[in-house]
């Protein structure tokens, strides 16, 4: 049996529901984070949740109390017995009528957790021929408007890749479906900015903080180039890109950034589980 948290209460998976008029479910109209839970704790829950409310602020929704949503995600890690789990917050703009106008109500708030993706090793990227829109409204929010993920995320697996990389509308390299990319560019290791319109993903922020990160603008054709790149994110933690679009990268899994980089991020989790 599988525990949620819903506006208050946990309760079972299998009967707990959400309002069919709410405009999480017929618009997008929400956010959300996702955590991963080591030790039954979940990592960085701070820099989440201060996401998650920089989020809902641009969406215009009022953001949950952080500390009721620390009580929220450690009544459902303790309900499902976790250990090791994937932990999810999502507030939508709750039940309102046919439309994008929202209804004067208070947010439909969900906490629930699943189990682990198992990450290969390393993995091949495909760049899809939509851009992201660095110039959109909602240009890095964590938005539950996954529609074009979805899609492009189809298009990588489809030509046997593991994870789908955008472009943005000038060409330069901005982010895979659920990852932040970095690449070995000579000597440096380059992660493209916030500008390009990526996510300023947790892991992201963490790896700028624990290495030598140069933030810059990159052509998309500049990954397929590089000697070795990795991807990043909460669940992946740092998995490097074995190829792109059926390059092979040179030191895609033995090269000097990457290795690097995952065992310090590991060192960090193991030493702080909430920097």
């Amino acid at each position: 049996m599988t525990y949620v948290w819903i506006d208050g209460h946990v309760l079972d998976g299998e009967q707990a529901r959400v309002s069919p008029f709410d405009q999480g479910l017929l618009t997008g109209d929400g956010v959300f984070e996702s955590l991963r839970v080591y030790g039954g704790q979940p990592f960085a829950a701070r820099r989440h949740l201060q996401r998650l409310a920089l989020s809902a602020a641009a969406m215009g929704l009022p953001c949950p109390d952080a500390d009721a949503l620390r009580t929220a995600m450690a009544e459902v890690v303790a309900a499902n017995r976790l250990e090791s789990a994937r932990l999810r917050i999502t507030v939508t703009g709750g039940p309102a009528p046919f439309g994008t106008g929202r209804a004067d109500v208070v947010p439909t708030v969900i906490v629930a957790a699943g189990p682990l993706t198992r990450w290969p090793a390393s993995t091949a990227v495909v760049t899809v021929p939509w851009p992201r829109n660095e110039r959109a409204a909602l240009a890095g929010v964590k938005t539950i408007s996954y529609g074009e993920n979805v899609v492009a995320l189809a298009y990588a697996r489809e030509r046997g890749a593991g994870e789908a990389i955008f472009a943005n509308l000038v060409g330069n390299l901005c982010e895979g479906t659920g990852t932040n990319v970095f690449v070995a560019i000579g000597s440096r290791l380059v992660t493209p900015p916030l500008s390009s319109g990526c996510l300023a993903g947790v892991t992201r922020d963490l790896l700028l903080e624990i290495l030598d990160v140069e933030e810059e603008d990159l052509p998309l054709s500049a990954l397929a180039s590089a000697r070795e790149a990795f991807l990043s994110s909460s669940t992946r933690e740092v998995q490097p890109i074995s190829a792109v679009d059926g390059h092979v990268l040179p030191q895609s899994s033995r090269g000097g950034f990457t290795p690097v980089a995952a065992a310090r991020f590991r060192q960090l989790v193991r030493r702080d589980i909430d920097p």
